[in-house]
C-alpha cells in the first residue's frame, strides 16, 4: 500500500514513536519476515512452535494486515488503561490495541503452538474498548479491500500523518544538527518528575547505550550532564588533572584554543602545542613534545568543527598510552559519526553531546570513561561543584540520579536518537555523511570555489570553503537566500581567513545537499 508492505509500515511507525523491540509472530511466511528483519535493528521475528515470548511490560499488538494513521499509536502511549483497544469506523472488532504483560503471558502459556494467534486475537477482542473518533486505520484481508483501501482510506491516511510533520528546515551549520520529526515528538510527553524510578531506567539505559557505542561490555562508564560539549569538555579538564599532572593541549582552532582556555581558568599546569588550523598535525613533532616536555595528560580535539580538519587522535592517544599518559579527547563532532573505540583508539576520557551526530536536540552533554582510568580520580581536588565527573557518577551509580535536575525532555528526545543511531549503524551514517560531502565538494569544484582544508585532511563532515574574491559578495546575502529555501550557513570561526561552513551532519540525505549546492550556485554566479 503507496509502495510499502503494510507490515513494513507498521514497523516504521511503530519505530517513530520510541518503540525499542518489535517481535513478529508468524505463522506462514516465516521466510519473508525474516528477510524484512534482516533490515531492521530490533525487529525479530517468532515462529509459533518458539514458544511464548518473552515479555517485558505493556506492549502494543497488532495484526500484520493493518492500516492506521500514525497518531493510532500516540494515543494507546497515551492510554492510563493497560487493556485498551481502538475502536474502528468499519466495524473490526480487533486489530489494534495494548495489552498487559500478564495479559499476554497468559495468552500464550494456555495455547498451543497453534493456536497461539487466535489466542491473542482473543485477548484482542476483550480489551476494553476506546471510542477512536476520527482515527483512521482498517484490516486489509482481500485485493477487494486492497483496492477500495487505495482509493479512499489510504489517501485520507496520508493526508493526516501529512498534517503531523514538523516544518523541514536543514541544518548545514555545524550543529545542533537537523533531526528527525520522531526526534523532535519524543519530547511531547507526559510530565514527569525526574526522581521518578522510571526516569532513573531512562537514564541508565541512556547511560548504557552510548557505552557500548565507544567500547565493549563494562568497560567504559558515560556521566550525563545537563548542558553542551563545552560543558562535558569543561568537566573533564576540571576533574581529570590533578595538581602535580602536566597536561599538554593540542591547539589548531577554536575548540582546542577553548580546552586551554578552561585549563587557565582551573589554573592547571599546563602547555599548548600550537599547530596550523587547517593544515595536518605534525604527529612526530608532538610526540616528540610529549616525551621532552614530561607531561603525564594530554588533550586533543580529534574532530576541530572549526573547519573540519580531523586530528590524528588514535595515533597519539595510543603513543600516549604506551608512556602512561592519560587521554582526554574532545569528540563532540566526532563521536556517531567516526567509529571509535576508547580501547583501541587509547582514550581515557572522551567528551560528546546531544545535538552533533548522535542526532538529538541540545542540552546533553556527556563524558565516555574507561573505567579504569575514571576509578584513578577518585581521589582527585573538587574544582568544580556541578560538573564534577566522580561526584556525578558515583552518586548516579547509587542512586540512579543525576545530583541536579536533568533536561527531561532533551533526554527522551537523546533516547529516540540513540535508537535511530542503533538502526541506521554508525558506519553507514558516516557513509550517508560522506555521500553528502561527495556531492558538496563536487560541487565547490565545479563553481571554482576552494575549500581551506586539504581533503585528505577533512573529515566530510564539515567542509570550511574560502569566501570569493568578488566585492559583491556577502555571507549575509547568500545566508539569507538559503533560509528562503530552508537551509542554514553558518560563517567561519579560524581567524586570519574568511570563510563560511558548511557542515553535512544530522539528519540530511544527498538530495537534500544537491538541492543546496544547487542554490549556491546560482547565487555564485550571480556575483
Amino acid at each position: 500500500m503507496g509502495g510499502l508492505p503494510l507490515v513494513e509500515r507498521s514497523v516504521r511507525n511503530l519505530f517513530a514513536v520510541g518503540v525499542e523491540e518489535i517481535l513478529v509472530l508468524a505463522g506462514t511466511g516465516a521466510g519473508w519476515y525474516e528477510k524484512l528483519a534482516g533490515g531492521y535493528s530490533g525487529l525479530r521475528v517468532l515462529s509459533v512452535e518458539g514458544g511464548a515470548p518473552a515479555f517485558h511490560g505493556d506492549a502494543l499488538v497488532l495484526f500484520s494486515d493493518l492500516l492506521y494513521e500514525a497518531a493510532v499509536l500516540t494515543v494507546l502511549l497515551n492510554e492510563t488503561r493497560s487493556n485498551v483497544r481502538i475502536a474502528s469506523e468499519a466495524g473490526e472488532v480487533a486489530g489494534i490495541c495494548r495489552l498487559s504483560r500478564e495479559i499476554l503471558e497468559a495468552a500464550f502459556r494456555e495455547a498451543s503452538a497453534a493456536e497461539q494467534i487466535t489466542a491473542l486475537a482473543k485477548v484482542m477482542t476483550g480489551a476494553a474498548l476506546r471510542p477512536s473518533g476520527v482515527l483512521l486505520w482498517n484490516r486489509i484481508r482481500n485485493e477487494k479491500q486492497q483496492g477500495e483501501a487505495e482509493k479512499v482510506l489510504l489517501p485520507k491516511i496520508q493526508e493526516a500523518d501529512a498534517l503531523r510533520n514538523v516544518r523541514r528546515e536543514v541544518l548545514l551549520n555545524p550543529g545542533p544538527a537537523t533531526t528527525s520529526d520522531s526526534v523532535k515528538y519524543a519530547q511531547i510527553c507526559a510530565d514527569i518528575c525526574p526522581r521518578e524510578r522510571e526516569f532513573g531506567e531512562v537514564m541508565e539505559w541512556i547511560c548504557r547505550e552510548l557505552s557500548l557505542m565507544v567500547g565493549k561490555p563494562g568497560q567504559v562508564e558515560t556521566v550525563l550532564f545537563g548542558g553542551s560539549g563545552t560543558a562535558a569538555d569543561e568537566a573533564m579538564i576540571s576533574s581529570c588533572v590533578p595538581d602535580d599532572a602536566k597536561l599538554l593541549i593540542i591547539d589548531n582552532g577554536a575548540y582546542g584554543a577553548r580546552l586551554a582556555e578552561i585549563a587557565s581558568v582551573y589554573k592547571l599546569q599546563f602547555e599548548v602545542y600550537k599547530s596550523s588550523g587547517f593544515m595536518p598535525l605534525d604527529c612526530e613533532a608532538v610526540k616528540a613534545k610529549l616525551v621532552d616536555g614530561g607531561f603525564t595528560h594530554f588533550a586533543v580535539v580529534y574532530h576541530e568543527t572549526t573547519t573540519g580538519l580531523l586530528n590524528p587522535a588514535p595515533e597519539l592517544c595510543r603513543f600516549c598510552h604506551e608512556r602512561g599518559i592519560t587521554t582526554i579527547v574532545d569528540a563532540v563532532s566526532a563521536f556517531a559519526a567516526i567509529p571509535i573505540d576508547m580501547d583501541r583508539d587509547a582514550f581515557d576520557f572522551m567528551a560528546s553531546t546531544s545535538n552533533k551526530n548522535i542526532q538529538g536536540i541540545a542540552g546533553v552533554g556527556f563524558v565516555f570513561c574507561r573505567r579504569g582510568a575514571l576509578e584513578k580520580i577518585a581521589a582527585y581536588p573538587m574544582r568544580n561543584y556541578y560538573l564534577n565527573l566522580w561526584a556525578q557518577h558515583t552518586h548516579f551509580k547509587k542512586t540512579g540520579q543525576t545530583r541536579f535536575t536533568p533536561p527531561v525532555q532533551a533526554l527522551y528526545a537523546l533516547r529516540q536518537a540513540i535508537l535511530e543511531t542503533k538502526r541506521e549503524g554508525i558506519e553507514n551514517r558516516h557513509a550517508r555523511y560522506a555521500s553528502c560531502w561527495d556531492v558538496l565538494v563536487k560541487a565547490v569544484k565545479k563553481i571554482g570555489l576552494s575549500m581551506l582544508v586539504p581533503e585528505a585532511a577533512q573529515s566530510k563532515l564539515i567542509t570550511a570553503i574560502i569566501d570569493p574574491p568578488s566585492p559583491n559578495y556577502s555571507f549575509e546575502a547568500l545566508h539569507d537566500l538559503a533560509r528562503t529555501k530552508g537551509f542554514t550557513i553558518y560563517p567561519g570561526k579560524l581567524s586570519g581567513a574568511d570563510t563560511f561552513r558548511i557542515a553535512n551532519i544530522g539528519d540530511i540525505r544527498p538530495e537534500e545537499m544537491t538541492a543546496f549546492t544547487g542554490l549556491l550556485e546560482i547565487y555564485m554566479r550571480s556575483l
